[in-house]
């Protein structure tokens, strides 16, 4: 055991166990569930800002780096500045989760970040311009032993102390009190939320209410279904036509029509024109003249106001496409109110 691992109370220490490879301790990672609560008074809870970036976990073992999506792909390549800081680490074995983020205007930016995701040689992320940082908010595994047992509170002490914290990792810092008037902070700063964490939670390789996403706005993933050709002086398509899978079958959410530059317009439609099919995805009707179905192979990040009383998006926005999620994957989220099961 490492001495710093030595320096837990005795009930802590016997929470420890020996841990798998590093990989096979990362396969899972934890995930927040949606929430409306608000009321945090009971305490018991600390309060991280939600990034707008991309999932990472990072393993250092048998001297060498792995910087993994939330899929388990390997990401070395396409963020090489966050690897060689993982490399120069003093600590040659560890686990840790983070997320990977792009800032423009002093706010983070997934539209930014897009630029970087869908690079795959580390000469392409160099010459993109586009700077990345690794904000890290938890410890899995240090020195051969696995943390998960341990209560969040403990595992974030240890994770300052274990790292060197200098650009691009950055450790991800947390309120102890504040809910409400901190998510208000938040939304008024441009934010996307908070992320509500109970202080003497597990880490757990599942979605799990220990963890609560209070957002400032709407906005999830969806599964690109087909598009609409383009009218006027539009390039590309009019429109993607998105939704989500509820009891293996894909249910159609609405079509997304802005938040797209003329180079996003032209890019996607080259994708999608290779993942043409011949009837439709989706269980639902989809009532579009002239739409085009595509295999549902494509996730994109959508931003939205709410959820309408029939199940579409209001006011859809498109803000980039994600790699780190399977389609299958894609459910509609449903808020966790106040605590309470969700509905």
């Amino acid at each position: 055991m490492s001495g710093l691992l030595d320096t837990l109370p005795q009930e802590q220490r016997t929470l420890l166990r020996k841990a798998p490879s590093g990989g096979r301790l990362a396969e899972q990672p934890m995930r927040a569930e949606l929430s409306d609560r608000r009321d945090f008074s009971a305490g018991g809870w600390i309060f991280e800002r939600k990034l707008d970036g991309v999932r990472a976990l990072a393993v250092r073992e048998d001297g060498g780096e792995r910087l993994l999506s939330r899929s388990g792909r390997r990401v070395n390549a396409t963020y090489p500045e966050i690897a060689e800081a993982l490399a120069a680490q003093s600590r040659a074995d560890f686990t840790v989760d983070g997320e990977i983020v792009a800032f423009a205007g002093g706010r983070t930016d997934f539209s930014r970040l897009q630029q970087r995701m869908q690079l795959s040689t580390e000469r392409q992320a160099r010459a993109s311009g586009v700077a990345v940082t690794y904000y890290v908010f938890d410890l899995l595994r240090l020195d051969g032993m696995d943390l998960t047992r341990l209560p969040l509170r403990t595992r974030k002490s240890l994770l300052r102390a274990a790292l060197d914290f200098r650009a691009p990792l950055r450790f991800t810092p947390h309120r102890n009190e504040g809910g409400q008037q901190l998510l208000d902070e938040a939304c008024a700063k441009g934010w996307e939320g908070l992320i509500a964490k109970r202080a003497d939670g597990r880490y757990q390789p599942r979605r799990s209410p220990d963890w609560l996403k209070l957002k400032c706005a709407g906005g999830q993933e969806l599964v690109i279904g087909g598009f609409t050709e383009p009218a006027g002086s539009r390039v590309g398509f009019g429109a993607l036509l998105v939704g989500y899978y509820a009891d293996g079958a894909l249910r159609y959410a609405g079509k997304v029509g802005t938040g797209y530059d003329r180079r996003t317009l032209l890019t996607l439609r080259r994708g999608l024109d290779q993942l043409q099919a011949p009837r439709s995805p989706f269980a639902d009707p989809v009532r579009e003249r002239g739409a085009h179905w595509v295999e549902p192979r494509l996730v994109a990040q959508i931003g939205f106001t709410e959820w309408t009383r029939d199940g579409m998006l209001r006011h859809p926005r498109f803000l980039g496409l994600r790699d780190d999620k399977r389609p299958e994957d894609v459910v509609r989220e449903t808020p966790r109110e106040r605590g309470g099961p969700r509905t």
